[in-house]
């Protein structure tokens, strides 16, 4: 038989509770963080605000607003909007970070005068919630940057019966294929967004198709918009307890007692808003131009180029966001070429006058914007033709000639300066600033002051200045 163990050392019982102890923390480390997430502090409300034309910077800033209300864990997202509409990619791209947000959005069409006229209106469509306030409206949706147009009601009014929508619709139809082709497609588009949160599909179709428009009264009764407020405490005490779609499935809104937090445009939204807009755009492409060819005309200046250089890829960047008309790019770059040519060779004003006439006409087709905001102001262009023709004429002119006069020198006779060198009767002497080669009677040294008496040529003839002073 064996000898019997004695009892077990207490260190080895407290690595034992040690090691169980490592084992098993993680484990009930996440239970208690699982436990505990559904007591975390209800996130706020988000406000952003798109106050003018839908561009790039739209969606940039609309992109920065959701990916902080999804960090924040925020209750609901407001865009409150007065919009006239805007660019189809950027409301396209708008609508599709809406569609996948994981934190419902609600549009607020307010304050009182606001509207979400065309792009403003698929947005609204778009949207978990829809809101306006007391005298705002919204519709005309009709794609006017490639469907030409939209098609008036008799009498300016709207049909009062689906029979009146349809028969309507169909006489009105686009006979166009092209634009007919748009018009459907967006048709089509803003019926699948009031499909998809139970809204007024046949208005949305009229919106389209005819421009119609609602008042914000109108839209509420018509099931257009789900809450009607005049201000943001008006909205969250309307939307709170509201069910909406998120994700496909339901979600109740609990905004109760919610933070109201107002999130404005960072630095780099107002830099991509202000090089986005037309007129900003069109100054830094004629900047960027101009700068160049001064820099080609004068080498060595730098300046001119490197601020040309910079301003035309700024510019360059900008047109690729925008809706751009090429061939006004084309009929812009062929006015300043013209013109340039006018102050080269002088034509009796023929090439410049075209080139006038071709950045004008170039002007003024660049941008194929669907809303006013969206394009040249006609007083920019005014001003940039009549300085770019002066410019050229004048200024480039000036240059041109006076590269190509013969160079004209000042009367040095009298003029007194170091000798630099001297070899025999022949050196070179510094007068005003330059190295001329000169000649005496008598040699000279360096260092010694000559005075010139005349000039043969790009020679000088002198002599030492203490001889000259004793004649």
């Amino acid at each position: 038989m064996g000898a019997a163990r004695g009892p077990v050392p207490v260190w080895r019982w407290i690595a034992l509770l040690a090691m169980l102890a490592g084992m098993l923390w993680p484990a009930l480390a996440a239970q208690g963080q699982t436990a505990a997430a559904p007591a975390a502090r209800p996130g706020p409300v988000l406000v952003l605000d798109i106050d003018g034309a839908i561009g790039p910077a739209t969606t940039e800033y609309l992109r920065d607003g959701l990916e902080t209300a999804q960090q924040r864990n925020a209750r609901l997202l407001v865009i409150r909007m007065d919009t006239p509409g805007g660019l189809d990619s950027a409301t396209r791209d708008i609508i599709a970070e809406i569609l996948a947000s994981p934190v419902p959005v609600a549009t607020f069409v307010a304050p009182a005068g606001a509207r979400a006229a065309s792009a403003g209106t698929y947005i609204l469509y778009a949207s978990h919630l829809a809101a306006m306030a007391p005298g705002t409206h919204l519709g005309a949706a009709t794609p006017v940057s490639m469907g030409g147009g939209s098609t008036p009601l008799p009498g300016g009014g709207q049909p009062e019966t689906a029979e009146e929508k349809a028969k309507e619709t169909a006489e009105k139809a686009p006979a166009d294929a092209m634009t007919a082709k748009v018009v459907n497609d967006a048709a089509a588009y803003l019926a699948s967004l009031a499909a998809l949160h139970g809204r007024n599909a046949e208005f949305a179709e009229a919106a389209v198709r005819q421009a119609a428009t609602l008042t914000a009264g109108q839209a509420l009764e018509q099931k257009v918009i789900e809450v009607l407020a005049a201000d943001m405490d008006g909205l969250i005490a309307a939307a709170d307890g509201r069910t909406v779609r998120l994700a496909g499935k339901p979600h109740v809104l609990a905004l109760s007692g919610a933070e109201v937090v107002e999130v404005g445009a960072s630095w780099r939204n107002k830099a991509l808003a202000a090089i986005t807009d037309p007129n900003i755009a069109y100054l830094l492409l004629l900047i960027g131009i101009y700068g160049l060819i001064f820099e080609f005309m004068s080498p060595g200046t730098y300046g001119p180029g490197v601020i040309g250089a910079v301003s035309l890829v700024v510019a360059l960047f900008s047109l690729n966001l925008l809706p751009v008309n090429y061939a006004g790019l084309i009929l812009i770059a062929l006015g300043i070429g013209l013109m340039t040519a006018e102050a080269m060779t002088p034509s009796v004003g023929v090439l410049g006058i075209g080139g006038a006439a071709a950045l004008a006409l170039g002007s003024l087709i660049l941008f194929k914007g669907p809303v006013p905001e969206m394009q040249l102001s006609p007083w920019l262009v005014v001003a940039v033709v009549a300085g770019s023709l002066a410019f050229f004429v004048l200024a480039l002119g000036a240059a041109w000639r006076a590269r190509r006069r013969p160079a004209a020198f000042g009367n040095l006779v009298g003029a007194a300066g170091p000798v630099l060198s001297w070899a025999g009767d022949e050196g070179f002497v510094q007068l005003e600033g330059e190295s001329w080669r000169a000649r005496s009677a008598r040699p000279l040294a360096p260092g010694q002051t000559a005075r010139v008496t005349a000039r043969d040529g790009l020679t000088v003839l002198v002599e030492a200045e203490d001889s000259a002073a004793r004649d």
